[in-house]
C-alpha cells in the first residue's frame, strides 16, 4: 500500500477555503480550446522548469530536526524544506 504524502499536509486559511469550496461542488469545468490548452500546458511546463538547486549551510542539529519532522510527515526532507521556503516566496 502506498503512503499518502499529503496526509499530514497543513493548509493555510486560503488553501483550506479553496479545498472546502471544491468539496462543496462549487467548481465547474470550463471547456478549453486546443490553443488555450496548449498555452496553459506550456506555462505549467515552464513553471516546473524553473526549479533551481541551491546550497545552504545549516547546523547538524537543524538538519536532524528537519529530517525527523519530514519522516513524521512521510516526506523526503528536501521536499519539506522546499515547502517551508515556499511559504515565504510571496
Amino acid at each position: 500500500m502506498t503512503k499518502n504524502p499529503f496526509k499530514n499536509l497543513k493548509l493555510d486559511k486560503e488553501e483550506r477555503e479553496i479545498l472546502r469550496s471544491y468539496e462543496r461542488g462549487e467548481w465547474k469545468r470550463v471547456p478549453l480550446t486546443q490553443k488555450e490548452r496548449a498555452r496553459i500546458q506550456t506555462m505549467a511546463r515552464n513553471t516546473l522548469l524553473r526549479n533551481r538547486n541551491i546550497n545552504i549551510r545549516i547546523s547538524e542539529r537543524t538538519l536532524h530536526k528537519l529530517k525527523t519532522k519530514a519522516a513524521e510527515k512521510g516526506l523526503p526532507y528536501q521536499t519539506l524544506i522546499a515547502s517551508i521556503l515556499h511559504q515565504y516566496d510571496g
